[in-house]
């Protein structure tokens, strides 16, 4: 099955730097990640790169292995943990940086997502809009458990506030889940800098509207700078032929 995707980042109006990173298989159309640094300028570039780029290795060394692609998605967000605490360790500077990660693999033309943070995957399809992963915060996890409603859950003070992210020691959970892709569906992997200017509504509307993933990317970039742009902005979109 052919996909056309494409993977665009922008520093956002109030930021001076980008802590945000991705990665597309522009070759082949096997695997995309998106992260998101924290930890100051330095350490949430360095957090996010080294996440983004650990992962990448890791699912190009093994893809052809006869591992699982759960077990290949998990060693691989592992590693990158394991990594991010050792540059921790070797660079006291850049001791409280961390990052959060999305995966999105095509293995056997079975699509796959691994993700810890609030990074989201969406899957739009016939005009619908789906999130597919849950944000790991602590605002995600009461919305889960019906302790407060989705509107307040975006205007809560604590929506920030990570349950975990990547470069802790007591990591404890990675999601990983298989989903169905059909002819037609279009995937968005983001940042949170799109998701706190730009409403799900919003996103639709644009996914909707079936220009080219390029142009698509462009409008939903320009849209979160238009709502103020605090954060960097990363977006990634899959289109399923």
């Amino acid at each position: 099955m052919k996909r056309h995707f494409i993977g665009l980042t922008d520093t956002g109006v109030v930021r001076t730097a980008n802590q945000d990173s991705y990665f597309v298989d522009d070759k082949l159309g096997r695997f995309f990640i998106v992260a998101d640094g924290m930890g100051g300028h330095a350490g949430g570039q360095e957090a996010s790169r080294i996440a983004t780029e650990v992962i990448y290795s890791y699912l190009e060394q093994y893809w052809d292995s006869p591992l699982a692609s759960e077990v290949l998605l998990r060693q691989a967000v592992e590693k990158a943990n394991l990594d991010i605490i050792e540059d921790q360790h070797n660079n006291p500077e850049r001791r409280d940086m961390g990052t959060t990660v999305v995966v999105l693999i095509f293995r056997d033309e079975q699509p796959w997502c691994a993700h810890v943070g609030d990074s989201r995957l969406y899957r739009w399809r016939g005009s619908q809009l789906e999130q597919i992963t849950d944000d790991h915060t602590w605002v995600g996890m009461a919305l889960k458990k019906g302790e407060i409603n989705a509107q307040q859950a975006k205007f809560h003070p604590w929506r920030h506030v990570l349950s975990q992210c990547l470069g802790r020691k007591d990591l404890q959970h990675i999601d990983i889940q298989e989903f169905a892709v059909e002819p037609g569906d279009r995937l968005l992997i983001c940042s949170d800098g799109l998701t706190e200017e730009v409403t799900d509504e919003q996103i639709q509307a644009a996914l909707t509207n079936l220009k080219s993933c390029q142009e698509t990317a462009q409008e939903l970039i320009g849209a979160a700078k238009a709502a103020g742009g605090s954060d960097n902005i990363t977006v990634v979109i899959v289109e399923q032929e």
